[in-house]
């Protein structure tokens, strides 16, 4: 239990490169453009935190944003963990025609670059007449082809075959099956793929700068708004990048708890 100095010098100089992007973000978030210019910068937090904050609700609708990032992410992240753990549960344990061509199928679509599909997408939204509407970034993020391998690896290795055949022996049907069964023991994998997703839909930047404007943002588009003139004000930048990482590092707080846990659970089980 015990992994001695080495391991623990090692993991203090991993924890050190990977949390000192982040504080960098807060000490130059609480700076002067002034000060983040001086050889060599300083290395502390400054007194000019609200000062920037406030630059950056004066400079973009962050509020907004905020709030349209949450609807975009929140809903492909329920969209895409409960699509995906479905599609992956059938792949893992029901038997039907096709079962091996469908998912080769959507193993398939991973290697397509997303770039392929904007022009054809955006043409479908604009006829639907979405543009600037937050379904037109919603919609084609509800389901991801690596949710679905993820969750039917997930449940291949963690969902044994006679749980299943018990629970029809007792009667259930399929979907009982699914919500009795699949997703107690699928929820630690849940959670792996909420918090990816989540990340991966909070952080996109190219799909909404497309479909959405500076009017109707996510936090990526109104980000790109700030510290703009001749000279980038790059202290304000970093405010409004620290007010979009807030989120994601509370969504990870919260989710971590069930990613720890169901490791955990399977270590003891082992």
């Amino acid at each position: 239990m015990h992994g001695g100095w080495l391991s623990y010098t090692i993991l203090a100089v991993a924890l050190l490169f990977s949390a000192f992007p982040f504080y960098w973000t807060i000490v130059a978030a609480s700076r002067s453009n002034a000060d983040l210019a001086k050889v060599p910068p300083s290395l502390l937090p400054g007194p000019h935190l609200i000062e920037n904050f406030d630059a950056v609700l004066e400079q973009a609708d962050i509020g907004l944003a905020l709030l349209n990032s949450l609807i975009v992410a929140g809903s492909i992240t329920v969209g895409t963990v409960l699509c995906c753990t479905l599609a992956g549960f059938a792949f893992a344990k029901l038997r039907f025609r096709g079962r091996g061509a469908l998912l080769a199928l959507t193993i398939g679509t991973m290697m397509i670059p997303p770039q392929l599909g904007v022009i054809p997408l955006f043409m479908l939204i604009a006829e639907l007449q979405w543009v600037n509407q937050l379904q037109s970034v919603i919609l084609p993020g509800l389901v991801s082809a690596f949710g679905v391998f993820f969750m039917r690896q997930y449940l291949v290795q963690s969902l044994p075959d006679e749980l299943i055949e018990a629970a029809r022996v007792d009667g259930a049907s399929t979907a009982r099956i699914f919500w009795s069964v699949v997703v107690p023991i699928a929820r630690p994998g849940m959670a792996v793929l909420g918090m990816l997703t989540f990340m991966a839909a909070w952080n996109d930047f190219f799909w909404p700068i497309i479909a959405l404007s500076s009017q109707n943002p996510t936090v990526q588009v109104a980000l790109r708004q700030l510290g703009g003139g001749y000279v980038h004000d790059q202290s304000v930048i970093m405010a409004g990048t620290l007010l979009g990482t807030l989120p994601v590092l509370l969504v990870f707080g919260v989710l971590g708890r069930q990613i720890v846990g169901g490791i955990m659970q399977g270590a003891v089980k082992g």
